[in-house]
């Protein structure tokens, strides 16, 4: 490997690097404040995650952040910022959970019919903003803000009533989807390569789906055209007008992909957990994915390790509370502590590379002057 290539991998993790210390030090000093033993508390974590239940837990809390950082990721890549991915994903799934109860089919076309349900509804939703944008003008922050209000608080409430499951319970939902429309479980592949999984912990088929988003997202946004159209429109519109790309065209585009991968966020609840939409359906997975989007830098593989990173921490809120180590809410300081300090550590070494870069530049026309 080349000096300029290890210099190159050395920037890449050297923000994530500092994000992480920083988190480690200021979790550190809230532990010693609140009378817990830090090292104590990081130990169960670390004990608590090299089980292969908890692994599945963090692989089955970590595949729909995944997907929910690559929706808000698309949005990123053009210079848009979709915080409109919590609303997004619940009203596809309300409406994915109602259409795949109503029916009864194969069960490849069953589940099938049920994601792209979920799709059409958060592209739609999501395209509303981006509609919104190009002929008014319309801030897309503020219209997804609001259009997240009206799907939570206007659409599903009002309609899960009329479409709800009449069983008499109390949390009574939708209708569950017949087994024809569920994903299975990838227990069986894992076991191949491990030990039985026990205590009743399934690893969601829904992963396979987080994979196939991942992939697809990389070879649209660093091999296909269109990908190419929309890291230029983002980063300069004047420019990519100039050079023949439609901006507006970009913008309806990323917001119309956005809160289709968006609709697929709760998978894991109506193909692999709960079958339906109910008032416990688990929310704020939208607000999760943007900060799992901005520690990934918008990158697959960066979202990836973000992605896991955070579902690590949610499985080890829980042990915490077990162990009497530390409160869960340690966990919740990790994660905007890591956020916060991202961001600013992504600048730093930004301003860093400029200087290497210019500094590099100027030896090699030194060198070629003389």
């Amino acid at each position: 490997m080349k000096v300029p290539s290890l210099r190159r991998l050395g920037f890449a993790l050297a923000a994530p690097a500092m994000a992480v210390a920083v988190a480690l030090v200021v979790s550190s000093i809230v532990l010693v404040i609140s009378g817990s033993n830090p090292l104590a508390a990081y130990s169960d974590m670390i004990n608590n995650a090299s089980k292969l239940e908890t692994s599945i837990d963090i692989l089955n809390r970590a595949t729909p952040l995944y997907i929910s950082g690559v929706a808000a990721a698309i949005g990123f890549r053009m210079n848009l910022f979709n915080i409109g991915v919590e609303g997004q994903y619940l009203l596809a799934a309300f409406f994915a959970s109602v259409a795949g109860g109503a029916v009864n089919l194969p069960p490849i076309i069953h589940v099938s019919m049920v994601l792209l349900v979920a799709m059409a509804v958060g592209a739609a939703w999501s395209g509303l903003a981006g509609v919104l944008k190009v002929t008014r003008g319309v801030n897309e922050v503020i219209s997804t803000i609001m259009l997240n209000f009206i799907a939570t608080g206007g659409i599903i409430a009002g309609l899960i009533v009329v479409w709800q499951d009449n069983t008499g319970q109390v949390n009574s939902g939708t209708t569950p989807i017949p087994k024809s429309g569920r994903m299975p479980d990838l227990n069986s592949w894992v076991e191949i390569f491990t030990r039985e999984i026990g205590k009743g912990r399934r690893l969601t088929g829904v992963l396979l789906i987080a994979i196939v988003v991942g992939v697809a997202y990389h070879l649209f946004i660093d091999r296909s055209r269109l990908g190419y159209e929309f890291r230029a429109s983002g980063y300069n519109p004047f420019a990519a007008r100039a050079g023949g790309i439609a901006p507006k065209n970009m913008v309806l585009w990323a917001m119309f992909l956005s809160g289709a991968i968006a609709g697929l966020v709760g998978m894991v609840e109506v193909l692999s957990d709960s079958y339906r939409y109910d008032q416990s359906f688990v929310r704020g997975l939208g607000f999760q994915g943007i900060a799992v989007a901005l520690l990934g830098r918008n990158t697959p593989l960066g979202i990836i390790v973000a992605a896991l990173l955070f579902g690590f921490l949610d499985a080890s809120a829980g042990t915490l509370q077990v162990s009497g180590s530390a409160s869960r809410e340690i966990v919740v300081i990790m994660q905007a502590t890591i956020l916060l300090a991202a961001v600013v550590a992504y600048e730093v070494v930004n301003r860093l590379r400029q200087k290497d870069e210019a500094k590099t530049a100027s030896a090699l026309l030194a060198g070629s002057a003389s």
